[in-house]
């Protein structure tokens, strides 16, 4: 059977747990309408066009 022959350390254990919670930042992309920053995949919360296609209808300021 495979046990531990001794006892590992805390800060061991917690060396090797602690890159597992990191999150990576979401990467952003320009708004081929209105040139804004945007989440990729997603309609624009400027101008809210998707795919140069009118998914949002906003009204003009």
């Amino acid at each position: 059977m495979a046990v531990p022959k001794r006892k590992v350390s805390r800060a061991r254990r917690d060396k090797r747990r602690s890159s597992v919670w990191k999150l990576e930042t979401p990467n952003f992309s320009r708004c081929k309408n209105c040139g804004e920053l945007k989440l990729a995949h997603r309609v624009c919360p400027n101008c809210g066009y998707y795919k140069n296609v009118v998914v949002v209808a906003k009204e003009a300021e």
